[in-house]
Formats: structure tokens, sequence, C-alpha cells
């Protein structure tokens, strides 16, 4: 265990390098970024109390089914116009203290870039593209006529980015790159993390729920992303 205040460190070798590592993917909500982005969209149908409750107890573990606690979400986001995920980019949206300063190290290290989220296209697309990710994977938002329908569209993959699907991503780049789960390090702060976190062979809890700072072998629990190149030497 690390003596580096806020800073929790179990069964990482010493002397172990970002250089070690091939690929680190990253959640988006509440790890890269500072908020929930669905739980702010909810706020423009005045309901951000109702899908924020749902959002905390998905995040904590106590609603097991990931999948169906995004559709009920989803289904209250019926009839927001699309434009107030614009104003939620714009006024509400940050990146996490560190964030930028973390990708790049990994990116002068060699590591590929992965965003995996239970979020939406419209928000991982623009934080892939403002921190020169490799790629994203999330989930899309139906729209007709210029509003949320309450549904989500399914893609090639799947219908929805849950645990499963970011373990399942996170193993398929590996498998792509032809290297080991190993050589990857997962990042994130919620239940439906544990699962890349579980397979990843450094995994990282920022600011995160009781339960995923307990099985993660690195928690940040104070200041920010960066934190983690005080653990890997760059």
């Amino acid at each position: 265990m690390s003596g580096m205040p806020g800073l929790v460190v179990e069964g990482v070798r010493d002397g172990l390098r970002l250089s070690d590592f091939k690929l680190i993917a990253f959640d988006m909500d509440s790890t890269l970024i500072n908020i929930e982005c669905v739980d702010e969209i909810a706020d423009a149908a005045g309901r951000k109390a109702e899908v924020a409750a749902i959002t905390e107890a998905a995040m904590r573990g106590e609603i097991t089914d990931y999948k169906d606690s995004l559709r009920r979400r989803v289904a209250l986001l019926e009839g927001v116009p699309v434009a107030a995920l614009q104003q939620v980019y714009e006024q509400r949206l940050q990146l996490n203290p560190g964030a930028e300063s973390l990708v790049q190290a990994c990116q002068r290290a060699g590591l590929k870039t992965l965003l995996v989220s239970g979020g939406f296209t419209f928000f991982t697309d623009r934080i892939r593209d403002r921190l020169r990710l490799d790629a994203a994977r999330s989930n899309v938002l139906a729209v007709e006529a210029g509003v949320l329908t309450g549904r989500m569209v399914d893609q090639p993959w799947g219908d929805i980015c849950d645990g499963e699907e970011k373990r399942r991503t996170l193993l398929a780049t590996c498998t792509e790159m032809g290297i080991s789960p190993a050589q990857s390090i997962a990042v994130g702060d919620g239940a439906n993390d544990l699962p890349m976190m579980g397979v990843a062979g450094l995994s990282v809890a920022y600011h995160a729920k009781p339960r995923v700072r307990e099985q993660a072998m690195v928690a940040i629990n104070e200041g920010g992303l960066d934190r983690l190149l005080e653990v890997l030497g760059a």
C-alpha cells in the first residue's frame, strides 16, 4: 500500500513504467470528464434528480442490470432537443484534472488510447477528437425531428455498451494489437468498469465508488488523473 496521500497502490510491482504497457482504456463520465452526461441531459427535461438516482445506484453496483438501468434513464430523455446536448457539452462538461496530461504522457510512451463508455457518441466522439484518442465505443441516442426519442440505436457490435461490452472491447483491441491483456491499463470509477478493470494488467480507480476502489490496484482518491504517473515512471 502506498504512503502517498490520496493514492492507494496494491499489487503493483516496483519499477513498473508506463512504457511497459501498450494500451490504456478510459471510461468517460466522471473519469475523463467531470459529469455524468445522462444526468445533465435529463436536467433539460426537468428529470435530473430521477435520472441521477438511477445513475448513482448503477455506478455503485446496486443495480445489476446496467442495460435496463440505461434504457430506463434514456426513456426519461424523450422529447429533449438535440440542442440541449450541445449546451451540456459547451456549458457543463470539462475534462477532469490531469486528464490531458495523462493521455499525452501515454501517447508519448507509445500506448494506444481507447475510450469505452456507457454514455453517448455525441460526447465520446468529441472527447475522442479533443484528446486525439485512437478509438471510442459508446451508445447512440435515437433522434427524430431534432429531438431524442427516448431510445438507443443498435450498432453492428450490439445494443448497449455495458460492463461486459467494455471488457470485450478491451480484449478485442488487445487481440487486434497482438498484445496480452496484461499489457493494458483500464481506468474507471463505476461498477460497470469492473469487468474491463478485471482483465487489464493494471486497474485504476479514479475518485471511484467504494466497490471499485476496493478492487482496483491503484486508487486515486485525491488529485488528478495524472497522479497515475506517480505510480508508473514515464
